[in-house]
C-alpha cells in the first residue's frame, strides 16, 4: 500500500509542479484517481513538508507546492 500511496504522491507532485495551484477535486480529475487516493498523496507530500494549502471556509481548498 506504501508503495502506490508513494506512486500517487509522485503523480500528484508532477501535476502541481506543472500546472501549479489545483482543487483536489481537480487533481483527482486529471489524475483519474479517487478522493480518497488524492488524500492519501497528499498526506504523504505534506508530511514531507511539499505542499501549501490555501482557502476553505465556503470555497474549495487548492494545494500547490511551496
Amino acid at each position: 500500500m506504501e508503495q502506490i500511496i508513494g506512486e500517487h504522491a509522485g503523480q500528484v507532485w508532477e501535476l502541481l509542479n506543472e500546472k501549479g495551484e489545483q482543487s483536489t477535486s481537480n487533481i483527482a480529475k486529471a489524475l483519474k484517481l479517487k478522493a480518497a487516493d488524492v488524500d492519501r498523496a497528499l498526506g504523504w507530500l505534506a508530511r514531507e513538508g511539499k505542499l501549501a494549502f490555501n482557502g476553505g471556509g465556503k470555497g474549495a481548498v487548492k494545494v500547490g507546492l511551496k
